[in-house]
């Protein structure tokens, strides 16, 4: 393997162990691996698969849960933002993708628990109490997306800028 995919796929790697290890509740690298993925990998396939494949290894080992789908769902649509930040990357379109990305799986994921789970009464009444319950929590999902957009994002580029020959597209 190239020195690029190799690197690209170790960043995954680790997001996937952070997973596993403790670490501050929703601060996670979950939604800034999946929008780095879409932004980086050369074909969609990796971008899109990459990711999956390691979320299901820590899912595994973290244990199942009903609304797991959703929450493949939501990246597999943060894998497309990346895609879009990935056209011409600049800070502002890490920051509105990371931003993005931190809403998208706030309401997909609030919303799957109403959807799938029996914690809120069925109605719209259920869905803003299951909106509501998620608000105290958001804004670490949003720290934590920043925080690690702007790692990854800042490390691989500052790769690509030290060894140009070896992260060229």
């Amino acid at each position: 393997m190239n020195p690029r995919l190799t690197t690209l796929i170790s960043i995954i790697a680790l997001c996937a162990l952070y997973r596993v290890l403790p670490h501050p509740w929703n601060v996670s690298p979950v939604a800034a691996m999946a929008l780095f993925a879409g932004a980086h990998f050369q074909t969609r396939a990796m971008a899109v698969l990459v990711p999956l494949a390691a979320m299901a290894v820590s899912d595994l080992l973290l244990g199942l849960h009903p609304t797991l789908p959703f929450v493949y769902g939501a990246l597999v649509v943060t894998v497309a933002l990346g895609f879009w930040v990935g056209k011409d990357i600049s800070p502002a379109r890490v920051l509105a993708g990371s931003l993005s990305g931190s809403l998208l799986f706030f309401f997909v994921t609030n919303a799957a628990v109403w959807l799938v789970g029996d914690f809120y009464p069925s109605g719209i009444n259920g869905l803003w109490q299951a909106l509501a319950a998620g608000v105290p929590f958001f804004q670490y999902t949003l720290l934590g997306d920043l925080v690690f957009n702007a790692l990854f994002f800042g490390l691989f580029y500052a790769l690509e800028r030290h060894f140009p020959k070896q992260f060229a597209h």
